[in-house]
């Protein structure tokens, strides 16, 4: 792929950019930890993209865990870090619905990717790629029109999944 400042890159946030909790939610900043070679990746796509959008469910707001004040708080730690080490993230979309509400906004439902384009009206998401570490993740890049990227150590061959990479890190030297 030929990748300039006319792509968007859309980015899942926990399993892609942060550390999963098993069974839970990241809260606080203190349980937040960036996987190996976030931090470089982000540097590196910061210089091939024009748009780094996070698009990421959080249903521990919905399931009243922490409120949106403490996942804006993990956010604006999260941008700090990634800036001093010049990378950015132009904007992120959360869904705080339960999965129950059958929400158009929460993933695979592509309603954060509309938004996005709402409001940054040169997306094109025929140049969009979606790196996620989920089916859900897989199935919004390719309902949007995406080019996908699985992120996995696990060998997966799903007909939503047009590339895969073991890290984010993997991914952006891949586009070097």
């Amino acid at each position: 792929m030929q990748i300039d400042k006319s792509w968007t890159l859309f980015l899942d946030r926990d399993g892609v950019i942060n550390k999963k909790i098993d069974n839970d939610y990241v809260k606080a900043w203190e349980q937040f930890e960036f996987l190996p070679g976030v931090i470089e990746a982000l540097k590196i796509l910061s210089a091939k993209f024009g748009k780094i959008i996070i698009v990421t469910n959080q249903q521990g707001v919905g399931r009243q865990l922490m409120s949106e004040d403490d996942l804006h708080a993990i956010h604006k730690k999260m941008i700090i870090d990634i800036e001093k080490a010049r990378g950015r993230i132009d904007k992120i979309y959360f869904a705080p619905q339960l999965k129950s509400e059958n929400s158009d906004y929460r993933k695979p439902a592509i309603g954060m990717a509309l938004q996005a384009q709402k409001e940054f009206t040169d997306i094109d998401f025929s140049k969009s790629i979606m790196v996620g570490d989920s089916y859900h993740d897989m199935q919004f890049g390719k309902k949007a029109g995406m080019t996908t990227v699985f992120i996995s150590p696990m060998p997966e061959q799903l007909p939503v999944i047009d590339m895969q990479f073991d890290s984010l890190h993997s991914f952006a030297n891949s586009l070097s």
